[in-house]
């Protein structure tokens, strides 16, 4: 970790500087915005065959055959934790989804987990149900030892345990449960530890399986679950939700020294809350709009924040009336009477109802929008609520995708979930601040790209997804995606590496084009090692000259241990996001044990 920079930052914010998202519709968190940005729905209604359960239920009339499907819920990649099958099987899905979220999160920002002697703490909710429906284990006292570890690895209490382990960290290991307010219980706490310095980063989401998976929903009149499948958030014709899985994760660490650290930063949490309605509410589990507004007001007072300058507000926007009405009363309590304008939207209209993971979803559309200065469109909304009265509110819904441009003159987004049980939950977001000028990148100076798998084959995937991201991002500097690929990648046996002049050679290099820039471990020329120096973290670079560069390519794809810090010693450059690891997923499933 670097000095803390000169510049002044508030000692409460804290910075997202790595995200990652499995949803319906999206396998990662670009489809998941370019869907949001394009306005799709990605709630599938499934044909009768696709129905596996509920043979009785299936035929009724008030059988809802929608479901936001998160494909892949049942695969998982153990090798690259050096889990074995048998452990896989054991695990629940939501065990194996947080993991591999959570390994894309730190790559996401930079991060190797083997370079980090930090403390990073976990933090994420589940759904205890998801556990108790996936074939629990046996007794322990009755079968022994064998079955403590295989519990372990099943019980949704250890998730956040398991993934310390599983990704060679230490820090704290915190499972929540706050039924549907669980993501943003998750972040809040992390963002705790960190201002009271008990962590350094931290990993903080949910996971929701809902299983049998994929199934339908029953309607009932006035519940919260959805006539057609639909959502319609804020929508006069509005009946409810659909329900829906999957998983987010985000990085997080106190905004100075992510600017210090020269992080990639997406978004501030400028302030969260929580709180419980309890004997407050009319009825056990329902919304209570004096308690929620007390949430979202104490949110905004923590990060110092004034509601005319919250210029998005993300609702937890279930799209039945009764809800929608309650959330707005409570919105407009805590922003007050004002002048701004604050759009207004909602993402179950996309996704559907995720559970512990909802907020995630709004949170994640949150981030992206701030990243992107753009607000999304409200998708299902064709008929306002009259009865929702936003004309005497600052809420004004968003009807289409359209440039953010705030009054205020920042960017800040509000995201609300709410809970059964009495939860609520806010958090308050901030665009990323504004970074100093940087020198010119220099050119022609000759530089190592690295990249590592475990076989081949992935190896190859890297070199495709990394030659593709990079015809996308023409603006991104060739010395940041070196800094990041060699400092921010768990180093595998299978490796590339390629010793390159500019952006246009590194992606000559990626497609094996002629030159003879790149080696990898499957051609890896004899370098000889006397050559090289030794320091405590691997060997260093021989000289300043391109030759020098590519025996250290050569020595590096042969197996040794590169001291990568020392390579990029007295650089200014910056971590970026780049594409992650691919995974390669097989289908685990217990039945019995």
């Amino acid at each position: 970790m670097t000095d803390s920079p000169e510049q002044d930052y508030d000692p409460g914010d804290v910075a997202v500087i790595g995200m990652s998202l499995r949803a319906p519709g999206a396998r990662n968190k670009e489809q998941f915005w370019d869907n949001l940005v394009n306005g799709r729905e990605s709630v599938s209604f499934l044909a009768k065959d696709d129905i596996l359960v509920d043979e009785t239920l299936i035929h009724s009339p008030f059988y809802v055959r929608a479901c936001g499907v998160l494909e892949g819920y049942d695969q998982f990649d153990p090798s690259v934790f050096g889990i074995s099958d048998r452990m896989a099987a054991a695990m629940t899905p939501e065990n194996r989804l947080f993991l591999e979220s959570a390994w894309e999160t730190l790559e996401d920002g930079g991060y190797d987990p083997d370079r980090l002697t930090a403390e990073i703490g976990m933090y994420g909710a589940n759904n205890p149900q998801t556990a108790a429906l996936y074939s629990s284990p046996p007794d322990r006292v009755s079968v022994g030892p064998e079955a403590i570890e295989a519990s372990l690895a099943w019980s949704p209490d250890t998730m956040t345990s398991n993934a310390l382990y599983y990704m060679g960290l230490t820090g704290e290991a915190v499972t929540v449960a706050a039924v549907c307010a669980g993501f943003h219980y998750a972040v809040h706490l992390a963002c705790q530890s960190l201002l009271l310095g008990q962590t350094d980063m931290a990993i903080a989401g949910g996971a929701m399986v809902r299983l049998p998976h994929p199934r339908g929903h029953l309607w009932e009149e006035n519940r919260v679950l959805s006539k057609d499948g639909h959502c319609r958030p804020f929508d006069a014709n509005g009946t409810g939700t659909a329900l829906s899985s999957g998983v987010v994760t985000m990085l997080l660490k106190p905004v100075a020294r992510a600017v210090a650290d020269r992080d990639h930063i997406y978004a501030v949490v400028k302030g969260s809350a929580v709180n419980n309605n309890g004997v407050s509410a009319m009825a056990y589990g329902l919304a209570q709009p004096e308690r929620l507004s007390a949430c979202i007001a104490n949110a905004m007072e923590v990060g110092g924040v004034t509601p005319d300058t919250v210029s998005m507000y993300e609702a937890n926007g279930l799209g039945l009336p009764m809800t929608d009405e309650l959330e707005v009363h409570a919105a407009n309590m805590a922003f007050g009477k004002q002048t701004a304008t604050t759009s207004i939207g909602g993402v179950k209209g996309n996704v559907g109802h995720g559970g512990v993971v909802s907020g995630g979803f709004g949170a994640m559309k949150a981030a992206l929008a701030l990243h992107h200065r753009t607000l999304p469109e409200t998708v299902n909304l064709t008929e306002v609520n009259e009865d929702l009265d936003f004309p005497s509110t600052p809420f004004v819904p968003q009807r289409e995708a359209a440039d953010w441009a705030p009054q205020s003159g920042i960017r800040r987004a509000g995201i609300t979930s709410i809970g059964g049980g009495g939860y609520n939950a806010h958090l308050v977001l901030e665009e990323p601040p504004t970074l100093a000028e940087r020198a010119p990148e220099a050119t022609g100076r000759p530089r190592i790209a690295t990249l590592s798998a475990l076989d081949d084959e992935t190896l190859a995937r890297q070199r495709t997804r990394l030659k593709d991201w990079l015809a996308a991002h023409p603006d991104q500097r060739l010395d940041d995606i070196c800094y990041s690929l060699n400092l921010g990648r768990k180093v595998m046996p299978r490796r590339w590496a390629a010793v390159v002049r500019s952006r246009e050679e590194l992606i000559a290099a990626l497609a094996d084009a002629p030159g003879g820039r790149a080696t990898s471990t499957a051609a890896a020329p004899h370098v000889d090692m006397s050559s090289f120096q030794r320091g405590d973290h691997g060997i260093l670079r021989s000289g300043t000259h391109a030759q020098g560069l590519s025996d250290l390519a050569a020595a590096w794809v042969s197996g040794e241990r590169v001291d990568f810090d020392a390579l990029h010693v007295g650089e200014a450059s910056h971590r970026v996001p780049l594409p992650t690891y691919p995974f390669r997923p097989r289908r685990f499933w217990r039945t019995d044990w």
